[in-house]
């Protein structure tokens, strides 16, 4: 069995949503933070679930988990200033029930288009290789400038990907390097950022199409035609 740590307690500033935060966006009346939860909540190799919310959002989650039957969630932990903080904090809380060698799999709030097969595929990962940092190949290609003007490297489209989540890794060693990080007072943007810190090496699996991050407004509405265009599939077979 493996625990999930779900982060989501970013503000979400570049949304322009008043004062609603990107994870607490509704679709069709449930907020993208529960389409999350809920390919974890119905994975059968998912034991429980630890959410980092904003912590004035707490008890609104909580109030969401009991309408929409989200059972696996064991214990909601106030976010940081950042994600790093955040996955931190969600780490130290997870100290007092999780073992060393038990697998997890930290992955974004506002990842919702994810698949159980996914989460099957970095939990197999990880007891197979150490960790799993879901990634996506780059379709376009990506240059390098260090000043912003100049392009100084086009890197083969061929070698490069997009880091994206779940990031999976066992328990005790993602907590040492995330206590280390804290001890060297730096952050980091994700989890493989960590690593490649740390040089520790890292395995790349391959991303479901389509698993956004809803950062900004154009990224709820692309979302939501996505999620109306997989019900339909659903619905009518195609």
């Amino acid at each position: 069995m493996a625990k999930a740590l779900i982060f989501a307690g970013g503000s979400g500033r570049r949304m322009n949503s008043g004062s609603k935060p990107k994870q607490f966006l509704e679709l069709h009346g449930k907020p993208i933070i529960i389409y999350t939860l809920e390919h974890f909540e119905y994975h059968e190799e998912i034991s429980d679930i630890i959410v980092v919310c904003i912590k004035e959002w707490i008890e609104e989650l909580q109030g969401f988990l009991r309408r929409d039957g989200i059972t696996k969630v064991s214990k909601i932990v106030p976010g940081g200033a950042t994600g790093h903080d955040s996955i931190y904090n969600g780490l130290q809380a997870m100290k007092e029930e999780a073992d060393f060698n038990e697998v997890v799999l930290i992955h974004d709030g506002v990842r919702p288009l994810i698949n159980a097969e996914l989460i099957s595929q970095n939990i197999e990962a990880v007891k197979r290789y150490g960790n799993a940092i879901t990634a996506e190949p780059v379709r376009e290609s990506v240059v390098r400038s260090a000043d912003g003007i100049n392009i100084s490297d086009v890197p083969p489209r061929s070698h490069m990907y997009i880091a994206k989540a779940p990031q999976s890794f066992y328990f005790g060693d993602i907590l040492k390097l995330y206590d280390m990080a804290h001890n060297d007072r730096l952050k980091t943007i994700d989890s493989s950022h960590l690593c490649s810190k740390y040089q520790e090496p890292m395995h790349i699996i391959i991303s479901t199409k389509n698993n956004l991050k809803i950062t900004e407004p154009a990224d709820f509405y692309i979302y939501r035609a996505l999620y109306e265009a997989l019900e339909s599939q659903q619905v009518f077979g195609l």
